[in-house]
């Protein structure tokens, strides 16, 4: 157990799985008591009792982050859990994300309802008590998809690209009320179920290693350790930040990086077929 955020309350919304999952876990290993949200419930009592378990502090709360009254109460279970709040991850994201023209109306609200209207109501409601406890810092999660384009992911896209952009709006208003306010810029993380893709397709795995100046895509606990900096005064100048975290993906010219794999699978290739 670690002491960087001792003391301190934080929601994560959207942490029954995945990175939201892996930060509550991280978050609780530190010190903080972590309200885990996102669905199903029983998932969510199960994450809450494993937190419990290793020693941590942590407690469920029901809530749809489409629905405000549910943001609202929300963030009202931590403070009255805990009697504060100094963090809040806003990392629920739901939705069907395709091309413009096969992107329905529907898919697309949801999109945007979870991410970018989820982040905005609950900061709404968190702000004002991370005032009373003297400051708080936020972290949306937005994705690569937030900086570059993408095919197949118009919604996703968007909305991460916004999610960045308030991000920078509210560490403008509510600097001077100590509120720090970051972005997590992910790129490809595996989780579960890409590690069972991966087995059956290594073409895949293979391309990774060129595509990605680092030779892979990242893993769960390398983002909760990015989400762990931006929440803990270890960042306490670092505000109005998109943080990337993705293997050196995004900082190289897209026609380099397609000539780089295109030499690194011929190589390899050549390799394999020598007699």
């Amino acid at each position: 157990m670690g002491t960087r955020l001792d003391g301190k309350v934080a929601i994560i919304t959207g942490s029954t799985s995945g990175i939201g999952r892996a930060t509550a876990e991280r978050f609780a290993q530190e010190g903080a008591r972590v309200v885990i949200n996102g669905f199903p419930p029983e998932l969510g009592e199960q994450v809450a009792g494993d937190i419990q378990s290793q020693g941590g502090s942590a407690v469920y709360c029901r809530a749809d982050v489409r629905q405000s009254e549910d943001l609202r109460q929300l963030v009202r279970c931590a403070v009255e859990t805990f009697g504060r709040l100094d963090v809040l991850m806003n990392n629920a994201h739901c939705g069907h994300s395709t091309s413009v023209l096969d992107q329905e109306e529907q898919d697309w609200d949801e999109v945007f309802a979870c991410s970018v209207r989820a982040a905005y109501l609950g900061s709404k409601f968190a702000i004002p008590e991370m005032i009373k406890a003297g400051g708080g810092a936020i972290i949306n999660t937005s994705s690569v998809h937030g900086l570059l384009g993408g095919r197949g992911s118009s919604a996703y896209g968007a909305a991460k690209a916004a999610l960045i952009n308030l991000t920078r709006q509210m560490a403008v208003e509510y600097g001077s009320s100590g509120i720090r306010v970051n972005a997590l810029c992910p790129g490809r993380i595996l989780l579960q179920k890409n590690l069972e893709g991966r087995e059956k397709n290594r073409e895949e795995e293979r391309r990774e290693k060129f595509v990605y100046p680092l030779g892979r895509p990242g893993n769960l606990s390398e983002v909760a350790s990015a989400a762990l900096f931006l929440a803990s005064d270890e960042s306490s100048f670092v505000t109005g930040h998109a943080l990337v975290v993705d293997g050196g993906l995004t900082a190289q010219l897209q026609d380099a990086m397609a000539a780089h794999v295109e030499q690194g699978l011929r190589a390899e290739l050549s390799r394999e077929t020598r007699p």
